[in-house]
């Protein structure tokens, strides 16, 4: 191995001294597929790669998921625009979610890669969910084992979501879009935690943003299952923000951590790019 791999802070681990914008060696590819798995974001940081060179990359951890809902970059659809102009209001992503638990097969993860950059905020925190599971009391452990929930991205990206303010201008400047795709989407079912497909752990897997309720419990009863988790889930010692600068990419787990884009750049432009790698089955 040819580069430094350094955890960062409490969630994450920043890889140092690898160029991406060049194919990687198998045993540098494995290691940072090791520590992609343990740790559930990986980062990286001064690197100059090309559109093209952002989905060889992707690619070599599995087939692209072309997003339904977000912009897509004019020349390369496989490339997903995270963009909010000096005059917006909302961001997209500003709330604690995880990509794609709406689809029966969720996303193994995203790459998102820093283009065009605010001179202050624009952070990204991440919380592991493997923490999070670690650390659930004895009786609510004992009390979600075994529970399935029900995750919808209808209430987000549907026609019937206009309602919901931090989307309304995403959806007239056509950020976001396509809400006839989400409407016709079946809700999968997914176990409350899951075994990670490769690390192994166990991870605690629903969101605030597209868990909709638990099976087999009354409405209530999901409601405030589902609120105890998400406290317990946000609790600080689970999170930390990633900083970006010029050249930085982030790639997370989709199974393994939560992200939210803090929104405190009002008045400057931010543009992302974004890959997201089709998954597997949880269980």
């Amino acid at each position: 191995m040819t580069f430094e791999i350094r955890k960062h802070g409490r969630v994450g681990a920043e890889i140092l001294g690898v160029d991406l914008a060049r194919p990687l060696a198998e045993a540098d590819f494995a290691a940072i597929r090791a520590a992609f798995a343990e740790h559930g974001v990986v980062f990286f940081r001064d690197q100059q790669i090309t559109e093209e060179q952002h989905i060889a990359f992707a690619r070599a951890w599995g087939p692209i998921n072309i997003n339904r809902f977000f912009a897509a970059h004019p020349r390369y659809p496989e490339i997903a625009l995270v963009v909010k102009e000096p005059e917006q209001q909302h961001n997209i992503g500003g709330g604690w979610h995880t990509d794609h638990s709406y689809d029966a097969e969720p996303a193994l993860g995203s790459i998102l890669v820093a283009r065009e950059l605010p001179p202050h905020g624009g952070a990204t925190a991440f919380a592991s969910m493997y923490a999070a599971y670690d650390a659930l009391p004895a009786a609510l452990r004992q009390e979600v084992d075994g529970l399935r929930a029900v995750h919808s991205a209808r209430h987000v990206f549907g026609s019937k979501a206009a309602a919901y303010e931090a989307l309304q201008d995403t959806r007239r400047d056509g950020r976001i879009g396509n809400a006839g795709a989400a409407d016709v989407l079946d809700d999968p079912v997914h176990p409350v935690v899951i075994t990670h497909p490769l690390s192994g752990k166990r991870a605690l897997y629903v969101n605030p943003s597209f868990t909709v309720r638990v099976l087999g419990l009354s409405d209530a009863a999901s409601a405030d299952l589902l609120a105890r988790l998400y406290d317990h889930a946000r609790r600080s010692e689970f999170h930390e923000d990633f900083h970006w600068q010029p050249g930085s990419i982030a790639f997370w787990d989709n199974r393994a951590t939560w992200h939210y884009a803090y929104n405190d750049y009002h008045g400057h432009r931010r543009e992302m790019h974004r890959i997201t790698i089709e998954g597997v089955p949880l269980g």
